[in-house]
């Protein structure tokens, strides 16, 4: 059996990687929180502020397995004016590695024709990063002395920006969330650095097909392209009932299958759950990924209709 200290070193490598570049955190449940992948994300809802948080425990029962938590609002200013802030906080192990960055987007809106419109949007923020490796073993017998595991205080700042063209049946994206790449573990006595942050190219999309009165489908996908590292794809396939409850399913290539549920309790309110079964190398050793998100719409002009926002689709 792998040992606990070994188990706990291993997922830090799969997590961030020595020959690859660091992957920013990853949401199953994305299509319902997509500024924090683009910030030109738009929802045409005037007067609807928009806030809510995730939270993602992945690897359950894996040894010093991350946590991922975010809190976000959004809201229109004007017609043609967007904005938002993301907080999202990113855990390795107990207290192993910790990382927050907080974000403020702004989005400018195009109305292209009379049912699309074009949203270019740029991105903001502080990265806090943090770790701690004293008592870290890589084996029984002795504290990790490995030069890339050292502990560090750090803070970067991130620049982003994304376009996002949407109607009220489909909408597509393309976003790079930071253009100033940062080593977070710098190359100490001839190791490379760990933990690098590339370039994140983030592709998404999805359509709404109206089945019958009370039935939507909504498929969805988003695509990751990071230097030095595998793309990553998701696709997923989400069916509407009465325009409150939503069920399906998802796939992650190489990493996972996936449902997905979620409820809108009343106009104000919406809980969702996905559910991850992992396919790769470390699922012999966890249980699957949970992951919790809660919405809450604030219709200051109490003129929202339902499904209006692309935030749905």
């Amino acid at each position: 059996m792998m040992k606990k200290t070994n188990l706990l070193y291993a997922i830090f490598l799969l997590a961030f990687g020595i020959s690859y570049a660091q992957q920013d955190p990853q949401f199953t449940q994305y299509m319902y929180n997509m500024s924090v992948v683009n910030p030109g994300y738009a929802t045409d809802d005037l007067g609807v502020i928009n806030f809510g948080g995730i939270y993602r425990t992945q690897w359950v029962g894996a040894v010093g397995a991350p946590t991922t938590a975010s809190v976000f609002i959004h809201a229109p200013l004007t017609e043609n004016l967007e904005t938002g802030l993301n907080i999202v906080k990113d855990e390795l192990g107990e207290n192993v590695l910790n990382e927050t960055t907080v974000s403020a987007d702004l989005a400018y809106i195009v109305n292209l024709n009379n049912s699309s419109k074009l949203s270019l949007g740029f991105k903001a923020g502080v990265n806090f990063f943090d770790t701690n490796f004293n008592g870290f073993q890589l084996n029984d017998d002795e504290t990790s002395s490995d030069p890339a595991f050292q502990n560090m205080n750090e803070t970067f700042f991130n620049l982003g920006a994304g376009a996002f063209y949407f109607t009220d049946k489909y909408y597509l994206g393309l976003s790079v969330p930071n253009f100033l790449p940062n080593k977070h573990l710098k190359e100490a006595s001839g190791v490379n650095a760990i933990g690098i942050d590339e370039l994140h190219f983030i592709l998404t999309g999805g359509y709404v097909f109206n089945l019958s009165d009370n039935v939507k489908f909504k498929p969805a996908f988003m695509a990751k392209m990071v230097s030095n590292s595998p793309l990553s794809a998701d696709l997923t396939a989400n069916f509407l009932f009465n325009e409150k409850f939503e069920i399906g399913v998802a796939h992650r290539f190489d990493d996972s299958f996936s449902g997905l549920v979620n409820y809108r309790i009343n106009e104000k309110l919406r809980i969702g759950y996905a559910y991850d079964h992992t396919i790769n190398n470390l699922g012999q050793f966890n249980s699957g990924s949970h992951e919790i998100i809660v919405i809450f719409d604030l219709d200051t002009f109490g003129i929202r209709g339902y499904d209006k926002s692309p935030r749905f689709f």
